[in-house]
């Protein structure tokens, strides 16, 4: 009897990818490189030795360069950024934004040197259009947050102060990031959330519409939840400093 064929090996079929496909595998690779390095230090070569073509293959797509190429990476950073603050509009408020901020920070974890960069604003690609592309970043989260609190139309007062917590949110990610991210992002999610508690609790005792803000949210916290966790470490600091006032 004849010995057995050995069976040959097969080579995987070659699939050309579409346009919108190779588009898609050379910004992945290039959010890769930006996620971890300076723009700066990102060239076309990296960007194309990374998705595994050649460099006129980058330019084909990419015929304005390394800044189309990183404006389009920006750009589809920016859009996975403003998805972080997607959140249905049920339970407690603390709770969506509990979700919301796991996410940001998620993000930010993933793409630490890209995101200093990116808020930083120092880099040599930045321009007004990348400036513009942050400055949209700020403005869909902050009408995100806006959206899940029961006004049809935020005062001046209310939309500061959710502005000025978007500003601290991102503020508190780049120290964090400097920082060798310590604490851990759930501990600074946490805080970011007493933050919101606090700086919303602020604008109340002066603003009659966040003061009904405040109000409703409160009426949807579950008992020992986290409005309750923070009110539970801040009056006894309160009552042990009433006399001093």
């Amino acid at each position: 009897m004849s010995p057995a064929a050995t069976p040959r090996a097969t080579t995987p079929a070659y699939r050309r990818l579409s346009v919108e496909e190779r588009r898609s595998q050379l910004l992945d690779a290039a959010l890769s490189l930006f996620a971890h390095r300076a723009p700066e230090e990102v060239s076309l070569d990296d960007v194309a030795e990374a998705a595994g073509v050649s460099r006129p293959l980058v330019y084909r797509y990419f015929p304005g360069g390394k800044q189309q190429l990183y404006e389009a990476a920006l750009r589809t950073a920016a859009d996975a950024l403003e998805q972080c603050f997607d959140e249905p509009p049920h339970g407690p408020l603390t709770a969506r934004l509990a979700r919301a901020l796991t996410r940001y920070l998620r993000f930010v974890d993933e793409h630490d040197t890209g995101f200093s960069a990116l808020l930083q604003g120092g880099s040599v690609v930045s321009t007004s259009s990348t400036s513009a592309i942050v400055d949209e970043v700020r403005a869909v989260a902050a009408e995100r947050i806006l959206s899940h609190l029961p006004v049809s139309e935020p005062g001046p007062r209310l939309q500061l102060m959710v502005r000025t917590w978007i500003s601290a949110v991102e503020a508190a990610s780049l120290i964090w990031l400097d920082e060798g991210k310590q604490p851990s992002a759930e501990e600074l999610r946490d805080w970011l959330l007493d933050h919101f508690l606090a700086v919303t609790t602020a604008t109340a005792a002066s603003d009659p519409q966040t003061a009904e803000v405040l109000r409703a949210a409160l009426e949807l916290e579950e008992s020992g939840g986290i409005a309750a966790s923070l009110a539970g470490r801040v009056l006894p600091v309160v009552s042990d400093a009433a006399h001093l006032l």
